[in-house]
Order: C-alpha cells, then sequence, then structure tokens
C-alpha cells in the first residue's frame, strides 16, 4: 500500500497565501491600484470615525526650528498661534462626538508642521498629520493626534487627502516642498478645479521676495484676476482675519461656539 504523498509544498507555496497577507503580492506591481485604494482608505475611515468633515491645511518648511534663527523662531511662533487660535475658533473642538470642522492638518513632520500641531494640541483639539515616506525616513512630530497620524508611499494620494477636506490654506515659509503644495492649490483654484478657498501667506515681505506675482502679471503669464486667489498676512491673527474675510466657514457646535 502507497503512503499518501505530502502536500506540505501545496501549503508553503506562494500561491497558497490568503492574498491579504501576501505582502510580496501587494507590494508587487500589477497591485500598485490596489495600494493607492488602501492609502485612501485607511486615512478616510480614520477621518470619518473622528468626526472631521473639514480641515485648515498649514504646510510650511520642516527645516524651521522654534530655537534657530529670528526668522526661524518667529516663523515656528506663529505657526504654533496659528494652530491654537484655528483650533479654539474654527469648530475643531467639540464634545460627544460632533463632526469637527477646521482641524487643523499638516505634513505630519517637524518644523512648521510641528508648530501648527502643536498649537492645535495646546487648545484641547485633535489635528492631523500626513506624513509621506521619505529616502532619510521622515518621523511623525508628537503632537498630532496619534489616531490621525497617517504614513503614505504615493504623494499623490497624501495631497489629495491633504486637499479635499480642506476649507483654507496657511502657507508659511518653506523650500520645495511648500512651493510645490502652494502652487498645487493655486493651480487648482485657477482652473476651477477645487471650490473657493481661502489661501493666505504668512510673512509678506518673504514671499515677495520669492515670487515676483506683479512681474509674472506684467509678462502676461497670469491674469489680474489670479492675484485675488491668495492673500498676505504677517501674524497669526492677521492670517486667521484674513481667512474670515476670505469666506472661511464657521459651524460652531452645539456644545462649545467658537468666537471669532
Amino acid at each position: 500500500m502507497t503512503d499518501n504523498p505530502s502536500n506540505t509544498a501545496q501549503q508553503a507555496s506562494p500561491s497558497y497565501r490568503l492574498p491579504a497577507l501576501d505582502t510580496d503580492f501587494l507590494l508587487s506591481d500589477p497591485m500598485r491600484a490596489v495600494r493607492f485604494q488602501l492609502e485612501f482608505a485607511k486615512a478616510d475611515l480614520a477621518l470619518r470615525a473622528w468626526g472631521v468633515r473639514s480641515t485648515v491645511v498649514v504646510f510650511g518648511s520642516a527645516r524651521v526650528r522654534e530655537d534657530g534663527s529670528p526668522d526661524h523662531a518667529r516663523w515656528y511662533t506663529e505657526a504654533r498661534r496659528f494652530g491654537t487660535l484655528a483650533s479654539q475658533r474654527g469648530g475643531a473642538l467639540c464634545d460627544g462626538g460632533e463632526v469637527r470642522d477646521n482641524v487643523i492638518a499638516t505634513g505630519g513632520g517637524p518644523g512648521i508642521m510641528e508648530a501648527a500641531n502643536r498649537g492645535a494640541s495646546e487648545a484641547g483639539a485633535p489635528s492631523i498629520g500626513f506624513n509621506i515616506t521619505l529616502p532619510h525616513e521622515q518621523e511623525p512630530n508628537a503632537w498630532s493626534t496619534p489616531d490621525l497620524t497617517f504614513r503614505f508611499h504615493y504623494f499623490a494620494m497624501r495631497k489629495m487627502h491633504l486637499a479635499m477636506r480642506a476649507k483654507a490654506l496657511v502657507v508659511f515659509p518653506g523650500g520645495f516642498g511648500t512651493l510645490d503644495e502652494l502652487f498645487e492649490i493655486l493651480t487648482l483654484r485657477q482652473t476651477d478645479k477645487s471650490p473657493p478657498i481661502p489661501v493666505v501667506m504668512v510673512d509678506e515681505a518673504h514671499w515677495r521676495s520669492v515670487i515676483d506675482f506683479e512681474m509674472l502679471l506684467a509678462k502676461g503669464l497670469i491674469g489680474k484676476s489670479d492675484l485675488k486667489l491668495f492673500c498676505m498676512a504677517d501674524t497669526a491673527e492677521e492670517a486667521w482675519r484674513c481667512l474670515l474675510d476670505c469666506g472661511l466657514e464657521l459651524h460652531p457646535s452645539p456644545t462649545r461656539a467658537p468666537t471669532p
């Protein structure tokens, strides 16, 4: 009588693994679209669970330090103040699980991002960190809400989450990444690919030295109406006032009404 052969090889074969548990399969090139969908769904479900309906996105350099140069220290301080102010007045604070509006959202890293998340935390409000995997690994700052601290592989999906709930954009000085995010939002607004949202650039002297908007207008590269897509401010209070003047919507919760 012949013994039954072993099925060890079949059970050990990669083809026998459950697809959801097969990392080699999930990380393969043909599954890129699935990974893209997963990156959308994971953050979306968490944000829904926290009742986040809208956000105020804060961009700025990861290289800014609270104890850095005078400019760096000033930018850090104003971003921190803005995080607190917007959280107190915008609708991020609520009790009993109501919908949250104008929740601070950043790229999740250090510098200006840390400062804005820190200010929100000091106000007792949740805030979001949309981190990205980089060659020199970015770590999340310690101030974003743990349940709302995400990590993305795809810049495109991270940008989508930054933009899709944004009711305002506040941009502090920064480098290539900050400029990239700024001009992406301005382009979406210019082409009517996104709803009208206020865009505030903090530290007017800095921004006018970096980008000559009047030259772009004079050379016919942008239209006069394009200059109305953003405004300038120098302090957290001025930035908040600009957002309100440009139409930022406030939705007071039944339990805690923000005061402008």
